[in-house]
């Protein structure tokens, strides 16, 4: 199989000598950090946050799927963007966004005001798809894949101690002072990014952002999730359900309407129909569905659950399932980029999806047994946070439009943030119940969104 590379030719020539090419990848790991972060401090308190703020497991369990979706939107709208603003602008936005969601996060006093907070948090996610693509315009092939891995590794966080991190000052300080920790990087992260990031030109000068084909996306990213998770709690002849429904439909029909008039697209839903693109899509939404809410949401109750669980407390299970995980992620991903390009991005991909399933299945079959799922969690770390985060990311840069290079980027990122949403709103209601049925449900469920993420990385064909 062949291997793609990144399209360079447009790039802007290279002037300098290698060595600030480590400094330019050390800042937008930084800056990526502030996404990274915001989403792995919290898992473990929330427990804490739910305690504190007076809401239940299933209501606490929206700080997550919201600040997730948020940042779906967010990524699609700041990476395509990005196409006619320049990457390092893009940056600047998103992390000044999330500067001022942290402060509302740390000084809310309800839960609706701590969800606003988190909805601004979540433009930082577009600070991975837009590190990609600045990569992919100034890197060679080698390069690109290597820094692929570390730039996926960031999603271990600070190699797996951030879960930790975060149990520990939960059970000392408080929660409220993980945004505290957040808003001091997100401050060095937009600091680094002013003064070493280069200012680089607009890909695209002629035209202007589609902001109509966004608007309406972001809206059906909207409506879909809710929809999922509507249909999970009340079931799908629930009168609102079928109000989402609906409304999904109609907002899906009307994007590929209005795309189709308009002389440059958010996406051209050409390269949407392509094997290239929507099946690389489903298997993002699948695969982050199903591995994301067994590791960080499943797990995490599960061993803080006092009566069925394991009973322990939020410092202890961050250590034991969170920390490990993340670390062998963190570790794999640095190389996996490297292998990435020497078996083929499509192949990478699939091997690493075929090995989470069977994982999966195995945490499903043996939640019972604490260390072996503590083992189980650590073979996942290697193929979720290390294999398949890197393919994945390097696939949605190279099987991108050239007309609109941030597309396909922007619109996987989004399915990080709804595959994300999604997994935690259908296993929250069975995870409700804290039975042991309800766990092993939830476990299955995840299972086989992960089966079916496979299935669609077997349709996924390369950019021509």
């Amino acid at each position: 199989m062949s291997v793609l590379v990144p399209d360079v030719t447009a790039a802007p020539p290279r002037t300098r000598a290698p060595q600030p090419v480590g400094v330019l990848i050390g800042t937008l790991v930084l800056a990526i950090l502030t996404f990274q972060l915001n989403a792995t401090l919290l898992s473990a308190a929330l427990p804490a946050v739910g305690e504190q703020l007076g809401e239940s497991t299933q209501a606490v369990s929206r700080v997550q799927s919201t600040f997730f979706l948020a940042g779906a939107v967010f990524g699609v709208v700041f990476s395509r963007w990005s196409d006619f603003l320049g990457r390092k602008r893009s940056l600047v936005i998103v992390l000044a966004l999330l500067l001022i969601g942290t402060v509302i996060c740390a000084l809310a006093p309800s839960l609706p005001v701590l969800l606003i907070g988190r909805v601004l948090q979540g433009a930082s996610n577009a600070t991975f798809t837009i590190s990609f693509l600045l990569l992919s315009e100034r890197l060679s092939s080698r390069l690109f894949g290597i820094s692929v891995g570390i730039i996926t590794s960031v999603n271990g966080g600070l190699f797996g101690l951030d879960g930790f991190l975060g149990g520990v000052v939960t059970d000392t300080i408080g929660w409220r002072f993980l945004f505290v920790i957040t808003l001091g990087l997100g401050l060095a992260a937009i600091t680094c990014v002013l003064l070493f990031v280069p200012l680089d030109a607009p890909r695209n000068r002629d035209g202007s952002m589609d902001w109509w084909g966004a608007g309406i996306l972001s809206l059906f990213l909207v409506l879909l999730t809710s929809l999922i998770s509507q249909a999970s709690s009340s079931g799908w002849s629930d009168a609102l359900t079928l109000g989402y429904l609906v409304g999904t439909i109609a907002a899906g029909a009307l994007f590929v309407t209005v795309e189709n008039r308009t002389r440059r697209p958010l996406i051209p839903i050409r390269a949407l129909r392509s094997r290239q693109v929507w099946p690389l899509l489903l298997t993002t939404v699948l695969t982050l569905a199903g591995v994301f809410s067994a590791l960080n949401f499943t797990v995490v109750m599960l061993s803080q659950d006092e009566r069925v669980g394991y009973g322990l407390s939020a410092s202890m299970s961050a250590l034991l399932y969170l920390t490990p995980t993340a670390f062998v992620g963190v570790t794999a991903a640095i190389f996996s980029g490297y292998l990435a390009v020497r078996i083929g991005w499509i192949t990478s991909l699939r091997l690493s999806s075929g090995l989470i399933t069977v994982t999966a299945v195995a945490l499903a079959l043996f939640s019972a047994d604490r260390w072996l799922v503590f083992g189980l969690l650590i073979v996942m770390g290697v193929f979720y946070l290390g294999l398949f985060q890197s393919s994945v990311n390097g696939v949605s840069v190279l099987n991108s439009p050239p007309e609109a290079r941030g597309a396909l980027p922007g619109l996987n990122g989004a399915c990080f943030g709804i595959g994300i949403g999604t997994g935690i709103a259908l296993v929250a209601p069975v995870v409700a119940t804290a039975s042991v049925a309800g766990y092993q449900s939830a476990l299955w469920i995840s299972a086989g969104l992960t089966a079916a993420s496979f299935l669609a990385s077997l349709i996924l064909r390369p950019a021509a």
